[in-house]
């Protein structure tokens, strides 16, 4: 008696188990995406589309990074003094908002100090600057995700 109430359980539970998830398929007939099928920000452990994250790191690599955030899809940049130019100074914020590869998932902003009577003074960064960081990223990491697929 108990034996075939055990068996029963079990029957009942892989059944329930079985509508739950839809096995194979989905809850609406059509099949479950595997792996390769999701985007690859979806399967990965950061917050943001791993493409634009990794674009953002290799295009800032002159500068020293500051701070990171992965899961927020944050970098922040310490002050870059180019050599060429001992009396000018960057600095860079990049923020990833989205999962998906997309031209508004990112917003770039830039800082420019310039060194004059002993302290470094704010000035305008030149026109473009931001747009420009942003259009080398995207374009990184599209060329990631080509190279990715291939």
């Amino acid at each position: 008696m108990i034996r075939v109430a055990r068996i029963a359980l079990g029957i009942a539970l892989c059944a329930s188990l079985t509508a739950c998830g839809g096995g194979l398929f989905g809850r609406h007939g059509k099949k479950a995406p595997t792996a390769k099928e999701l985007a690859p920000a979806r399967i990965t452990t950061i917050g943001v589309n791993a493409y634009l994250w990794r674009a953002t790191l290799d295009t800032l690599s002159f500068m020293t990074i500051a701070q990171t955030d992965s899961n927020g899809g944050v970098i922040v940049t310490e002050w870059y003094v180019n050599p060429a130019v001992q009396t000018e100074r960057m600095k860079a914020s990049v923020t990833i908002l989205d999962q998906e590869l997309r031209a508004d998932a990112l917003r770039v902003s830039t800082a420019r100090q310039i060194f004059q009577n002993g302290q470094w003074i704010d000035t305008s960064v030149a026109a473009g600057t931001n747009q420009k960081l942003e259009e080398v990223i995207l374009q990184k990491a599209r060329d990631l995700r080509r190279n990715a697929a291939g």
